[in-house]
């Protein structure tokens, strides 16, 4: 049996959590004060996902970059291979809070939107 000690990132309480595991059946989550707790220590075990959060270059406007992040969560093991992908992108002005920058990074499901308007 694997015993794991997490921080859980899932509210401000920041709970001391340990789960438990055989392989990848988990066989207990404590620590957590709640339900959050609880799916946060599951996922991170056995599939950890993050957002990703960069900027992009913007041509031809105001500022030289635009913030952007995923849509969603993306498998923690494509972090790197996604920010590739990101740092190649170059988008023209004007850019919108919300635009699709990159559409189904990486097939993931999950977009890379603008997260800031550039004119």
């Amino acid at each position: 049996m694997e015993k794991r000690e997490l921080t859980c990132i899932g509210c401000p309480m920041g709970c001391q959590i340990t789960v438990e595991l055989e392989g990848t059946d988990i066989l207990s989550v404590t620590g957590n004060t709640c339900a959050i707790g609880d799916r946060y220590a599951r996922n991170e075990v056995i599939h950890p996902e993050r957002t990703v959060t960069s900027t992009v270059v913007v041509e031809g406007g105001e500022k030289p970059r635009v913030s952007v992040k995923t849509s969603g969560n993306i498998p923690k093991d494509m972090i790197f291979a996604c920010m590739k992908e990101i740092d190649a992108v170059r988008v023209k002005a004007p850019v919108r809070i919300g635009d699709v920058i990159i559409a189904d990074i990486l097939g993931t499901g999950v977009n890379v939107v603008a997260t800031k308007n550039v004119d």
